[in-house]
């Protein structure tokens, strides 16, 4: 069992929107961050998961230090505008306080497709130069294109794209549909951050059956590394998430049951 030090969740009143019967992976992932925005049928998924992988919270805040490092060094080499896409709930150290810590100038969008996770950021995060809107990652254009980001977010100015933990939710085949629409659609001198769980076969494939909230695909390396197909990998590579610090030149991922793999992509060109 996961501990947290938190009111059960349940005993909040929930949104009339919010099906709590059912797992969500924000709430999933949530729960795995030792959060309180989930409720029973997302821990139970999660307890499930951890019975196969009981490394999974672990995992998942590697992750949210690779995030916070890729982000804080974005901001330091200029970038002052940030699309987090498949953002999930408002956790610590969320994309805008990190830029912003750099330059409080920074602007920062979150992208997610769960109309409950938007309507819960958009209450949480009253930060200025901070928005919200509601898109499916599976239509890469319209978030691009999308009218609620108004004049925040600057598309002939080079911007931080931010894909963390999400691509593992798609077949390799439209993950580089939808790489190849926001690669090309970003200036030069723009970032894309990317981080897939990925793992042996046996681990990664009792995971992806055992998962329910979603289809969960295991990536292997070699597909991962495609996903940055157009971008000029930033060293140390493609390397796992905790490893992940220029400019350093860490040596590729070892072999793992279960892990974070995680790189950042420059368009030069």
């Amino acid at each position: 069992m996961l501990t947290r030090s938190v009111v059960d969740a349940d005993s909040r009143v929930a949104h009339p929107a919010i099906n709590t019967s059912r797992p969500n992976i924000a709430r999933i992932y949530d729960y795995l961050l030792g959060g309180k925005d989930n409720f029973a049928a997302d821990r139970n998924e999660a307890e499930r998961l951890l019975r196969i992988y009981p490394l999974l919270p672990a995992r998942a805040q590697e992750n949210r230090r690779f995030l916070a490092r890729a982000v804080t060094w974005m901001a330091e080499q200029g970038i002052r505008q940030f699309v987090d896409i498949g953002s999930g709930l408002p956790t610590t150290q969320n994309t805008h306080q990190m830029a912003q810590a750099v330059d409080p100038a920074c602007r920062a969008a979150y992208v997610d497709y769960d109309p409950v996770v938007v309507a819960h950021a958009r209450a949480l995060l009253s930060a200025n130069e901070v928005t919200a809107v509601q898109c499916d990652l599976r239509d890469p254009a319209a978030i691009v294109g999308h009218p609620d980001m108004g004049g925040l977010i600057r598309l002939g100015e080079p911007l931080g794209v931010i894909l963390g933990m999400v691509l593992h939710f798609f077949d390799a085949h439209l993950v580089s549909e939808i790489m190849r629409t926001i690669v090309s659609s970003i200036a030069l001198g723009s970032y894309v951050v990317i981080s897939v769980g990925s793992g042996d076969k046996q681990t990664g494939d009792r995971l992806a059956r055992t998962y329910s909230a979603a289809t969960l695909y295991n990536h292997e390396p070699g597909q991962i590394a495609l996903f940055f197909d157009g971008l000029e990998l930033v060293a140390p590579g493609l390397v796992d998430a905790m490893d992940w610090d220029p400019p350093s030149s860490a040596a590729p991922p070892a072999e793992a049951r279960w892990h974070i793999l995680a790189g950042v992509g420059r368009k030069s060109c």
